[in-house]
C-alpha cells in the first residue's frame, strides 16, 4: 500500500514538473514572438524627423542659354537669327564653348545658313571682364565674297556676346589678330561689338 502511494506521488510529481516545462517554453516562445514582432527602430541622437528625400525640379543655379546665331535671307537683306543652347557650365568659359561648337558645326539641315566654312574650329575661347577672345582656325578666312565675309563676322560676333550684349569682341586665326579678312580686304576694326558691326558693316 505504502509503495502504491509512493509511486502516485512521484507521478503527481513528475506531471508537475513537465508542465512546468511546458508552460515556461510556451511563455518564452510568446515572448519572443513578441518581441520579433516589434523591432527596435535605431536611436536617433539628433532628434530630428528624417524626411524622404524628393527629386529635384528646380534647374542647375549654374545653366546658362547662350545663343547661335544663323543667318536668314530676308526680301531686302540678311538677318541674324539666334537659336538658343542650353548648358549645364561648369568652368567659366564653357556655356559660350558649347555655342561655339554648335555654331562651327553648322545649322539643322532645311532650316537656316551659314557662311563660315566647313572645318573651321575652335582654338580657344577667353572671357575676361567685358571682353570675349575667340581664336579660330584659318579655315575660317577662306572662300567666299565680302557678303559671306561679313555675315560670318556676324555670326561669331553676336554668338560671343549672346551672354553680354555689351561685351567687346577680339578675333584671332591661329592665336593672330584678324585684321584683314578675305580676298576682297575686308578690314575689321578691332574690337568689335553688336553696335560697331551694325554701323560698319550692314549684312
Amino acid at each position: 500500500m505504502k509503495d502504491q502511494q509512493g509511486s502516485n506521488r512521484i507521478s503527481s510529481g513528475a506531471i508537475a514538473a513537465v508542465s512546468a516545462v511546458v508552460v515556461a517554453v510556451g511563455g518564452g516562445v510568446a515572448w519572443f514572438t513578441s518581441q520579433s514582432n516589434n523591432t527596435p527602430t535605431p536611436p536617433n541622437p539628433s532628434g530630428r524627423i528624417e524626411q524622404p528625400a524628393q527629386p529635384s525640379t528646380r534647374q542647375p543655379a549654374n545653366e546658362q542659354t547662350p545663343n547661335v546665331y544663323w543667318l536668314r535671307s530676308t526680301d531686302k537683306n540678311v538677318a541674324l537669327v539666334p537659336q538658343p543652347v542650353r548648358v549645364a557650365s561648369i568652368r567659366p568659359n564653357q556655356p559660350l564653348e558649347a555655342a561655339f561648337q554648335s555654331l562651327l558645326a553648322g545649322p539643322p539641315e532645311g532650316t537656316d545658313s551659314t557662311t563660315i566654312p566647313k572645318g573651321t574650329k575652335l582654338l580657344g575661347l577667353k572671357t575676361e571682364n567685358d571682353e570675349v577672345h575667340v581664336n579660330l582656325s584659318e579655315d575660317f578666312t577662306s572662300g567666299g565674297g565680302s557678303t559671306s565675309m561679313m555675315g560670318r563676322v556676324g555670326q561669331v560676333v553676336y554668338t560671343a556676346t549672346s551672354l553680354n550684349p555689351k561685351a567687346k569682341v577680339y578675333i584671332d586665326v591661329n592665336g593672330k589678330p584678324l585684321d584683314v579678312l578675305g580676298g576682297e580686304g575686308v578690314e575689321l576694326q578691332q574690337p568689335l561689338t553688336r553696335e560697331s558691326f551694325e554701323k560698319n558693316y550692314p549684312l
